[in-house]
């Protein structure tokens, strides 16, 4: 099962190969070695060109506004209940968090003021 969906991802140790990959392990790490060290070194992955050599297909506005509306009718929206009820959490949680905030902001203002008021002396 491939993860990547053909997006062009190149595996450094392909599984078919796990094998062969184990026994080139110590020399990846020497040519990472090597490579910090200023010498050339192969990358350990990399983006196959077939996402970048692919074409483009080239539609008109239309059939893009329909694909569009297309792709947004897969959508599973909010129902109105769970967008009201999602709204008065934040609400709520905001309006806690401001509460909390305003709170520590007023301890750390009086400590300060205190430190302060001792060296004022």
């Amino acid at each position: 099962v491939s993860k990547t969906e053909g997006r062009g991802f190149e595996s450094p140790c392909p599984c078919q190969a796990a094998g062969a990959c184990l026994k080139r392990a110590p020399l990846r790490a020497k040519a990472l070695v090597r490579g910090l060290a200023g010498t050339p070194r192969r990358p350990l992955f990399s983006i196959s060109s077939k996402v970048s050599d692919s074409k483009v297909a080239k539609v008109s506005p239309g059939e893009f506004f329909r694909q569009v509306r297309a792709e947004g009718s897969k959508v599973v929206w909010p129902t109105r209940k769970e967008t009201v009820t999602t709204g008065i959490m934040v609400a709520i949680l905001t309006s806690v968090l401001a509460v909390f905030f305003f709170g520590v902001d007023k301890m750390f203002s009086a400590i300060v003021q205190f430190l302060l008021g001792l060296l004022a002396k």
